[in-house]
């Protein structure tokens, strides 16, 4: 999938985490179930075997191999995430609160590293697990979506589009703005919001 598809991923995975999320407020139940066996997910492999992430695939028009193994990441990774905080970017969410005190980050840069080292699929199912349950199970859906979408080496003739995100993450995690042009990552969402409005 290219970048307009990544997005458009991105938001029907959105959609598609929002119908499983139960929610007592509305009374909708949501699918539970589902989000548990995604949970306990050991590998990829084990995903791809839920009925719902065959219907996430199909709504997203994933049809070779390595989009359905990445299909399957993105849904057990997002089977983690108890809310939407579209606020902030994940990278910037984790990140220290000050880029000179780096314990004041919920994700250590140490352990920071070893998500940007992640390459396999597996590997990255490990590492965007622990980094959602230490960003508390609260991060930006779409962006996590996109982002683990892209994440793996594994299987890409082009490692292209996988560098750009762990750039891009680099640079939000230190708040030191968009690569090249000096905006730091809230700003970045400011003007996008306003952008979208």
């Amino acid at each position: 999938m290219t970048g307009p598809d990544r997005n458009a991923f991105a938001e029907k995975a959105r959609y598609w985490w929002h119908e499983l999320r139960p929610d007592p407020g509305s009374g909708k139940p949501g699918d539970r179930a589902t989000l548990a066996r995604l949970r306990r997910c050991g590998c990829v492999a084990d995903a791809l075997f839920e009925p719902a992430v065959q219907a996430l695939a199909h709504r997203c028009g994933a049809r070779h191999e390595d989009d359905l193994a990445r299909v399957a990441l993105v849904a057990a990774v997002l089977a983690h995430v108890r809310s939407d905080d579209a606020s902030l970017p994940v990278a910037r969410r984790i990140g220290p609160v000050d880029a000179t005190d780096a314990k004041t980050a919920l994700c250590k840069p140490v352990r920071f590293r070893r998500v940007l080292d992640a390459d396999g699929f597996d590997e990255c199912l490990r590492a965007f697990r622990r980094l959602v349950i230490l960003a508390g199970n609260s991060v930006n859906v779409s962006d996590i979506a996109r982002s683990v979408f892209a994440w793996p080496r594994e299987g890409m003739w082009d490692h292209t589009a996988a560098e750009r995100i762990r750039v891009r993450w680099v640079y939000e995690y230190w708040n030191a703005g968009e690569p090249g042009n000096g905006v730091t990552a809230g700003e970045s969402m400011e003007s996008e919001k306003e952008r979208q409005s």
